[in-house]
């Protein structure tokens, strides 16, 4: 984590708590983490996710790798300490639109272990569900429309997840989805199910 620079600050509590937000939108607050290589199908399945929780009245928001980047975390590159420091802020991020009830959509490589298992520590229990999004790069390559792992193994893009810098797959995520072999309706389809079976929203 990187070095807290601030002092002499104090939580402020306000009136209206978690349990309130939570009551007045008609379900829980809790984070979806998408991880997977470039291509795989993490913002293709996220939008399709918010779109199936918006109909069923879900209030959700979609934080994605590159929207984040515009913003956000601008300042920030992609050597491993810059990938550190995007996936804590998306994880403090996240944790504060738990606190006020909404459902956190996230789609970011996420490569190393280490950084997504800080975001599940940094939240309450059951608010982190980490799904892998389970592609072989090589499928991926097929689907990449941007050409960026052509530019890659041209050595055009350096430090790029899958080809010159590693990806370390989840170790016990909540859900996997296959997406080799899986559509993306089955995928959103597998998510929706899942949140249903574990209590994290109605069923429809």
């Amino acid at each position: 984590m990187s070095e807290r620079k601030a002092t002499n600050i104090v939580w402020h509590a306000g009136n209206v708590t978690r349990a309130d937000r939570e009551k007045i939108n008609g379900h829980k607050g809790f984070t979806v983490w998408f991880t997977g290589l470039s291509g795989s199908g993490k913002s293709t399945i996220a939008v399709a996710v918010e779109k199936a929780l918006w109909e069923r009245g879900v209030r959700t928001y979609i934080l994605d790798g590159d929207n984040v980047r515009h913003g956000l975390n601008s300042n920030l590159g992609f050597s491993p300490e810059d990938r550190t420091e995007n996936i804590r802020r998306i994880g403090e991020v996240s944790k504060l639109f738990n606190d006020a009830g909404l459902v956190a959509l996230t789609a970011f490589i996420s490569p190393y272990r280490d950084d997504r298992d800080k975001v599940r520590a940094l939240m309450a229990d059951g608010d982190f569900l980490e799904v892998f999004v389970d592609c072989p790069v090589e499928e991926c390559e097929k689907r990449d429309v941007k050409g960026l792992y052509a530019k890659a193994r041209a050595g055009q893009i350096k430090e790029f997840t899958g080809i010159s810098a590693p990806y370390e797959e989840p170790s016990k995520p909540e859900l996997v989805l296959r997406t080799a072999e899986l559509t993306a309706q089955q995928s959103t389809d597998k998510v929706i199910a899942h949140l249903q079976e574990k209590g994290y929203i109605p069923r429809a």
